[in-house]
C-alpha cells in the first residue's frame, strides 16, 4: 500500500472510531444493576393487592406485611422495621422514576408518618426465621452443666449457666440480603409495571397496630391507602 493510500486508511478509521465513541449511549440505570434492588414479579392487577390507589396516570396497588414479609424465597423478619408490598402500574410503555424517598407510612393515626428507607438500611436486622444455629459438638458441652433446651444450662450446684451468643454465619446473613435485595421496589427510572417491598421504621410489636396508610408522594401525583393492619 502506497504512503498517501496507508495515510488516508488511518484517517478514515481514526474518524470511524470517533464517530462510535461520541455517539449516544443508553442511559444508564434502566435496569437494576448488580447490587440494586431488584423488584418482584408484579400482580396481575391492581385490584390484586389488599388496596390501590389511582396517582395520576399510575394506579398503586399495596398490601401491608408488618414485621414478617414474604419474598420469592421465603419468609423474613425483623423487629426495627415493616414492609408493604407495592405494585405501581401504567399504560402499555408508560416509565415512572422510582424511589423509597415517594413513600411514607402512617401508622395509628401519628401525625408525622414515616418515611420509606432503602433496604440497605435493612439487611442488618433482618433474619429468617426458619434459620437455626447449628448443633455444637457434643464433646464442646460442659461435662459439669446439663442442658436445659431453655436457652442455658444448668450447672451442677444449681448455678444458671449463661447463654451462648448466637453467631450467624457471614455467608448466611449475606443470603438474607441478597434475599432482600431481590425483593426489593426497584429505584430510578423503570418501564411499569414495577412491583416491590419498600420498608419503613416501626419498632412497635405489631399487635399494637390498629390502622396504616401509605402515601405516595412522587412524580406521578398523590395517593392515599387504608391498608389492613
Amino acid at each position: 500500500m502506497q504512503p498517501a493510500a496507508l495515510r488516508t486508511s488511518v484517517l478514515i478509521a481514526g474518524a470511524l472510531a470517533a464517530a462510535f465513541c461520541l455517539r449516544p449511549q443508553a442511559t444508564p440505570g434502566q435496569e437494576p444493576r448488580r447490587g440494586e434492588p431488584q423488584g418482584m414479579p408484579p400482580r396481575a392487577t391492581p385490584a390484586d393487592y389488599q388496596a390501590h390507589a389511582q396517582a395520576g396516570a399510575v394506579t398503586i396497588g399495596a398490601e401491608f406485611f408488618g414485621h414478617s414479609f414474604l419474598t420469592p424465597e421465603g419468609t423474613l423478619n425483623t423487629d426495627e422495621f415493616v414492609a408493604v408490598e407495592t405494585g405501581l402500574f401504567g399504560a402499555p410503555g408508560a416509565r415512572l422514576k422510582l424511589s423509597p424517598d415517594d413513600f411514607s407510612l402512617r401508622v395509628n393515626g401519628k401525625k408525622t408518618p414515616s418515611p420509606g428507607v432503602p433496604y440497605g438500611v435493612v439487611t442488618a436486622s433482618v433474619k429468617d426465621p426458619e434459620w437455626a444455629p447449628p448443633e455444637p459438638p457434643a464433646s464442646a458441652k460442659s461435662k459439669t452443666s446439663l442442658d436445659t433446651g431453655q436457652g442455658g444450662a444448668t450447672l451442677q450446684g444449681g448455678a444458671k449457666e449463661s447463654p451462648t451468643p448466637i453467631h450467624i454465619p457471614i455467608e448466611v446473613q449475606r443470603g438474607w440480603s441478597q434475599r432482600l435485595q431481590k425483593a426489593s421496589l426497584a429505584e430510578g427510572d423503570r418501564a411499569l409495571p414495577q412491583a416491590g417491598l419498600i420498608y419503613f421504621l416501626y419498632r412497635g410489636k405489631a399487635k399494637d397496630i390498629h390502622s396504616v396508610e401509605l402515601i405516595y408522594n412522587g412524580p406521578a401525583g398523590h395517593a392515599t391507602m387504608a391498608l389492613q393492619p
